[in-house]
């Protein structure tokens, strides 16, 4: 009988994972390693809420992956369509095009096909009622492109996809630190791992990087991304220290994409310094479009209506990270509090309530409370009245003349109860990575392919620049993931 290729899969998130069963299905021997412990498994991908950005042409595409929706679902319900051309126009367009086509290419035609793999393979999906559409006269229209996300969040899809790598005979080993490359003539040909202080080497015929970026190295994030990044909180795991871009760097490998650049969100200011898995993405404030948001000296300074939320959080943390203290207030009315997130109602909430503009403010820490009420009283009177308040679409309902203009979603701060959260900057993860090509095949400095060597996921570079599209890292995981897997046991082979 022939002799299995034996793949070892660095990191256990979403994209690893991905890769390990792939690889597993290919027929190799699959050793998957994860530094953290089982019960902190799954890096990032355990901390989100397992939404996935992918292209369908309607409703039809959606059955595949949501087969148990029932009539009375789909009576009421929009999901419209989200097409290639959509998705691949709304990448290029928030990263200001410059994410590499090829990429941005198959990452786009093969989402479809990759949630249907993984629906195959036992992963469920469910429409993202409530975050993703709101409910006018009894229907949910669905905005943005994005509408699925794994059952149980982030925490179901790593236990799902643990299973089903289980279920093939993949072999996970916990609190396995890898921290170098073993090369030889013909490529990579193993992976030290540290478990302790002990170190052994694990050979084998190719290696898959899923290691996540380097958020949680407070010296490379100030390095790379600048001044002031050492004071972002981390939203997800502390493990994503930047192992997996270190050991492939110090093999030659090329480093590609927005090095200075980063997903950062608004956070909650009181979160702790990591991610707390029992709150898990709970911390953030994504309802900012239905509101303003103002810093310590009560004046606005981003669009909040600029675009559908999932278009701009990933860049609006950066904005926040850099007012007065790292800090900032998202302010709403009694108006559209039946609208706020459920992230908004958690006991662990940075909150101030009070019946007048004036008590809120007098609760708001560190506050300029006479720019505060200044900036409110103009921003009422600037909203456009004429045009209808619809959440489900870009509405033009504006504040014409406004120096910091609102494009969409203005209302008027004049219902109480007036609620304020105090918000930060949380940082998600980081841009720049390992240069892969469509094989999901890591490249040397001579834009050459390293022998045994594929990634996956947050550490790999050229997709992601300044801003993205909200769904699409976990896609992004899961369609080069699947690749990589596939990929590496093919050519072991």
């Amino acid at each position: 009988m022939p002799i299995a290729p034996k793949v070892v899969v660095v990191g256990g998130g979403n994209a690893g994972l991905c890769a390990a069963i792939s690889a597993a299905e290919s027929g190799a021997d699959v050793t998957l390693l994860e530094r953290s412990p089982r019960e902190l498994r799954g890096g990032n991908s355990t901390f989100t809420a397992g939404a996935m950005r992918v292209a369908y042409e309607g409703t039809d595409d959606i059955l595949t992956l949501v087969p148990d929706l029932t009539e009375h679902d789909l009576a009421r319900t929009d999901f419209g369509s989200y097409d290639e051309g959509a998705f691949f126009d709304d990448l290029a367009r928030v990263t200001q095009f410059r994410a590499d086509p090829e990429l941005a290419e198959t990452l786009v035609s093969r989402s479809l096909s990759t949630l249907q793999w993984m629906r195959g393979n036992g992963v469920r999906f469910v429409p993202i009622y409530g975050r993703q559409a709101y409910e006018v006269n009894g229907k949910f229209t669905f905005w943005g492109g994005l509408t699925l996300e794994a059952v149980g969040g982030g925490p179901g899809l790593v236990e799902s996809l643990g299973q089903i790598a289980d279920r093939l005979g993949v072999k996970t080993r916990f609190n396995s630190r890898a921290v170098a490359l073993d090369t030889g003539k013909d490529g990579v040909q193993g992976v030290v791992v540290r478990t302790g202080w002990e170190e052994e080497t694990i050979a084998c015929d190719a290696v898959v990087l899923a290691a996540g970026g380097f958020q949680s190295n407070v010296e490379w994030r100030t390095r790379y991304l600048g001044p002031g990044w050492d004071l972002a909180k981390v939203r997800g795991t502390s493990y994503n220290t930047g192992d997996g871009l270190r050991m492939a760097l110090d093999i030659g490998a090329s480093p590609a994409g927005n090095w200075s650049g980063a997903h950062a969100v608004q956070w909650d200011l009181n979160a702790p310094e990591y991610g707390d898995l029992a709150v898990g993405d709970g911390f953030q404030k994504h309802s900012y479009p239905l509101g303003i948001v103002v810093n310590n000296r009560g004046q606005r300074f981003v669009d909040e209506g600029a675009d559908f939320r999932n278009y701009t959080y990933a860049k609006y943390g950066a904005q926040v990270l850099e007012q007065p203290n790292q800090v900032a207030w998202q302010v709403f009315d009694a108006k559209v509090d039946h609208l706020l997130r459920d992230e908004y109602r958690i006991k662990q909430v940075s909150r101030a309530e009070a019946d007048t503009l004036e008590g809120l403010a007098a609760k708001l820490d560190g506050i300029d409370r006479a720019g505060f009420l200044a900036t409110v009283a103009e921003y009422n009177a600037a909203v456009d009245q004429g045009v209808e308040f619809n959440p489900n679409v870009k509405d033009g309902r504006g504040t014409p003349g406004l120096d910091v203009p609102k494009t969409n979603w203005a209302n008027t701060l004049d219902t109480p109860p007036f609620k304020a959260f105090a918000v930060t900057c949380g940082l998600t993860f980081t841009f720049g990575g390992l240069r892969i090509d469509t094989d999901a095949q890591v490249l040397d400095g001579d834009l050459a392919p390293i022998p045994g060597l594929y990634a996956a996921g947050e550490m790999t570079g050229g997709l992601f620049y300044f801003n993205y599209p909200g769904g699409s890292g976990l896609t992004n995981g899961s369609v080069f993931g699947r690749i990589a897997g596939e990929r590496a046991a093919t050519a072991a082979r």
